[in-house]
């Protein structure tokens, strides 16, 4: 049986330890990651269309940082919760939840109405966020081992020992197996 994404959080020992790393090594590796996905799948800015240009605050809240999508500019950038700029909209959440709704493994609208994520601002605008990425059926796990090919075998074998350990859905699993 499944965990609840709510009920699986980052354990505080890892989001303290994180709480000193700084920002920058992380907006820039999660930037390239936002530039190569939309690269590779490029329907993602069509789906969203008008909302382009929109800012959308991530708020991971079992991590001590959120992070801020650009989709116009194709980046994707860290802040501390006390330093962060304004945005359209924002959708707040563990990191278990966003992970399942991004592999398909949780319904958006489920975690919503349950109160597992929260939306504030912009709905239609997160609406068309959550529908592209729904469409683009993406993989974490394989858009990461596509960009550093070279770590593409040891990730993939380290995969499911870490989803035992963490609870996390790391990667698009067909919904059979469920």
């Amino acid at each position: 049986m499944r965990n609840a994404p709510d009920s699986i959080k980052v354990p505080s020992f890892v989001s303290i330890s994180m709480q000193i790393l700084p920002l920058w090594p992380i907006s820039m590796a999660l930037s390239q990651l936002a530039r190569d996905l939309l690269r590779t799948h490029p329907q993602i800015l069509n789906r969203i269309d008008k909302y382009q240009n929109q800012k959308f605050m991530l708020d991971i809240t079992d991590l001590p940082f959120a992070l801020l999508l650009d989709p116009a500019q194709a980046r994707l950038r860290a802040f501390r919760r006390s330093a962060a700029p304004e945005a359209d909209a924002r959708i707040s959440g563990t990191l278990a939840a966003f992970l399942a709704m991004l592999h398909g493994v949780e319904d958006g609208d489920s975690l919503y109405f349950s109160g597992v994520l929260q939306i504030e601002g912009d709905t239609s605008a997160v609406l068309a966020l959550r529908n592209a990425l729904d469409d683009a059926e993406l993989d974490l796990s394989e858009e990461i081992a596509r960009a550093l090919p070279l770590l593409a075998p040891p990730l993939r074998l380290a995969l499911a020992p870490l989803e035992r350990l963490t609870g996390l859905h790391l990667r698009r699993v067909p919904l059979e197996v469920y």
